[in-house]
């Protein structure tokens, strides 16, 4: 027979192993919760384009400014601004082409001062 702390580490020994079991199926609910939410549509659509942002960030950064010229934009915050701006100029068919125009300008203007302000002569 078994002496009392044989017992007792083997119950220790016990309550250990069933705390680890606890643990990894936590961790396995856990990870399959992530995995379901993160085949909601809502949440792919949302992964798509961040990953177009970033790489026509990467593209157009490079294209401005070797190095990166729009790693300070936050896409995320301007571009619901440009659409709302866009169906507005959709909706108002002859303001289109002034609208592009000046966006044009604009975008013009910035990329001298951004070359300007950082003193790179391409």
């Amino acid at each position: 027979m078994a002496s009392k702390q044989e017992l007792a580490a083997l119950a220790v020994a016990k309550e250990r192993l069933v705390r680890e079991g606890e643990l990894y199926r936590l961790g396995t609910l856990r990870a399959k919760h992530e995995v379901v939410n993160a085949l909601q549509p809502q949440a792919l659509l949302h992964g798509a384009v961040d990953q177009a942002i970033g790489a026509l960030q990467a593209r157009l950064g490079n294209f401005i400014r070797p190095g990166g010229g729009l790693s300070g934009i936050d896409f995320a915050t301007v571009l619901p601004l440009l659409m709302t701006a866009g169906t507005w100029l959709s909706r108002r068919r002859r303001l289109a082409k002034p609208a592009l125009a000046l966006g044009a300008l604009v975008a013009a203007g910035v990329m001298w001062l951004i070359r300007r302000k950082s003193g790179d002569e391409v």
